[in-house]
């Protein structure tokens, strides 16, 4: 039962974290699809990039919620018991998944970073907190919105592993150092765009996908 108790966390993590809010804010008070301007993404960042500044802050409300939600809720339906821990980190890891491969749009999603930041702030606020102090300082030099993303993401294991934290089960740390993994690789065609000089930066005209 621990097996199906596993599964059912992981399910319903998954579809929460599948909800996607760009898409659904964008075509419910604009009557567009968000997938068809800018980058293509549904997430906040090429919502605002697209006009849509307030619609943009709403989803990353919203997507850094499901995270938090999956983590500190969703982990604890409980058929049978399992460590509280490993529920935890099955929720956070699905969650970000379902985000990223959506299943209500063919499983292509966004790239999963204010989900990862919600299930961060659920799982080690300290390091969620570092991580986004990063973000905010290397966005803040360079406009560039990706390369804050993974910086803040390459930021977060080491904090969580350092600052002040309960004592971790090998399967919370094994998600700890998986997802900004997951964040960063999600990002190859931006780090390509970074190295070739073509990435978009925050505030200028767009030339480019991002």
């Amino acid at each position: 039962m621990s097996v199906l108790t596993y599964v059912l966390i992981g399910l319903a993590a998954y579809l929460l974290g599948s909800i996607p809010f760009g898409f659904l804010l964008v075509r419910f008070f604009l009557k567009e699809d968000i997938r068809a301007k800018g980058s293509g993404n549904i997430g906040a960042t090429n919502v605002i990039r697209s006009g849509a500044k307030k619609l943009g802050a709403l989803t990353f409300l919203l997507d850094v919620c499901k995270g938090i939600f999956a983590v500190l809720v969703v982990s604890r339906i409980a058929f049978a018991p399992v460590p509280h821990q490993n529920a935890e980190a099955i929720a956070a890891l699905c969650a970000i998944l379902g985000h990223i491969y959506t299943v209500w749009l063919r499983f292509k999603g966004g790239k999963g970073v204010a989900t990862a930041l919600g299930v961060f702030l659920a799982l080690a606020p300290y390091a969620a907190l570092a991580g986004l102090a990063v973000f905010v300082f290397v966005f803040a030099l360079s406009k560039y919105v990706s390369l804050g993303s993974i910086l803040g993401a390459v930021a977060f294991a080491p904090a969580a592993m350092l600052l002040p934290h309960r004592a971790y089960t090998p399967l919370m740390i094994a998600v700890i150092f998986a997802v900004p993994l997951i964040v960063i690789a999600r990002h190859h065609q931006n780090i390509a765009r970074l190295l070739n000089g073509t990435e978009y930066r925050f505030g200028k005209p767009r030339t480019t996908h991002a």
